[in-house]
């Protein structure tokens, strides 16, 4: 099947995702899409897919071309059975100026056994150099994990496996990771193996993305459907006893302007583009809200070297029983979180009846009603005050600038 023709920027405005329908005959074990437009003037078309049974991936603006098997899928797709009938591939209308965008979409099936898509060939694994973790204190037998709530792989538009992203959270030092593709769940099957070999938790997540902003959901086994409104996407959440955040409500072209029946209660508030912490405008954010939001962080990690440049920048901390996906989420979901610009940094912790920091002397304790005192360590690099306000404390530098904080 092909088709060509031409979208223009009424059609964006009318109907953003487009689903093409075509029918798959019986005996077909794999379908083939390829997009092809023009990009020269600024043109970004997504590209997705659904079967008769519903979603069965997502690749946004990251592919121009996929392909579904029984057996083998492009990452951001699903694996399974191709049963025949009426299936679906989503255009998504992300970017379309003014004077239109060509494009030829093309759909092949194939009945032939498959093969897998990458040859694995002989490699050297080398051992992981995991730096030793954080002496930090224990608060009635629990423990703090470090971790990073946002990161992506080749399952969207991130370049690096989840076995390479896996071994770099292990060599940086994380303890929790929460792998976040955008609008898929592809990722989930190769969670538990890459967790194993590297001695990371790896949390299963999904970027549920759209124009008017992005949310992270932990620990569903659902897949969230983004086309629906953003409330919806709470109540999916909540139904399937998983975790909900805003991301980065306040980041470019990508903060949140959806309109939420009930307020979230978990934000990522610090994120990679908060690279100026002098800023005060997620502080400002989290205030406008009438009950408290549960602070948490992440880089929103895609590649080496690129923007983020860094794994775990910041460091999410979360108190809990044990490094375990349902541990973690459970002391999120308690409020039990604490961030810091990097592992080994200043740091603050509500520990009990006590705020702790950690290697902060010199710095500034702002408290919640915004009184503050100076933070005086003591030869261990310790100081602890009494945790007498609820809220968010933070540390802060003479400058104003933004260190640390707890919730």
């Amino acid at each position: 099947m092909r088709l060509d023709g031409v979208w223009w920027l009424e059609d964006r405005l009318r109907q953003q995702l487009r689903p093409v329908p075509f029918e798959v005959p019986p005996g077909v074990s794999r379908i083939g899409v390829r997009l092809d437009y023009d990009r020269s003037a600024g043109a970004v078309l997504d590209l997705g897919c659904a079967g008769p049974e519903g979603f069965r991936g997502w690749s946004g603006g990251a592919r121009q071309e996929f392909a579904v098997g029984a057996r083998h899928s492009t990452p951001g797709y699903l694996a399974g059975e191709i049963l025949p009938g009426v299936w679906h591939v989503w255009l998504g209308l992300h970017r379309v100026p003014p004077e239109g965008v060509r494009y030829s979409l093309e759909i092949t099936f194939s009945d032939k056994a498959e093969q897998a898509d990458r040859q694995l060939g002989h490699h050297h694994v080398r051992a992981l150099q995991r730096p030793p973790a954080r002496e930090l204190p224990a608060v009635d037998g629990m423990h703090w994990y470090a971790g990073d709530l946002h990161a992506h792989t080749e399952h969207s538009d991130g370049t690096l496996t989840i076995d390479a992203l896996a071994r770099l959270a292990a060599e940086t030092g994380l303890e929790f990771l929460a792998v976040t593709d955008h609008n898929t769940i592809s990722h989930y099957p190769f969670l538990e193996k890459a967790s194993g070999a590297a001695g990371v938790t790896l949390i299963p997540g999904q970027e549920v993305t759209t124009d008017l902003g992005h949310a992270n959901v932990w620990g569903s086994e659902e897949w969230i459907d983004f086309r629906r409104p953003a409330s919806q996407w709470m109540k999916q959440a909540e139904k399937a006893g998983a975790l909900f955040s805003v991301n980065h409500p306040l980041a470019g072209d990508c903060a949140w302007r959806h309109q939420l029946t009930t307020q979230p209660s978990i934000a990522e508030i610090w994120h990679w583009s908060w690279f100026d912490r002098t800023w005060g405008w997620p502080l400002a954010w989290m205030k406008r809200h009438p009950a408290a939001i549960i602070p948490v962080g992440g880089s929103d990690f895609h590649e080496p070297g690129g923007t983020p440049a860094s794994l775990g920048a910041p460091i999410t901390w979360v108190l809990a029983e044990e490094c375990s996906s349902p541990a973690i989420l459970a002391g999120i979901a308690a409020g039990r979180t604490a961030l810091s610009a990097d592992r080994t940094g200043p740091l603050v912790l509500r520990c009990g009846d006590e705020i702790t920091t950690l290697d902060a002397d010199g710095l500034i304790l702002v408290r919640p009603d915004e009184t503050r005192v100076v933070v005086r360590a003591d030869a261990s690099g310790r100081q602890s005050f009494p945790a007498r306000q609820s809220g968010m404390y933070r540390l802060e530098t003479w400058r104003n600038e933004v260190v640390a904080l707890c919730a």
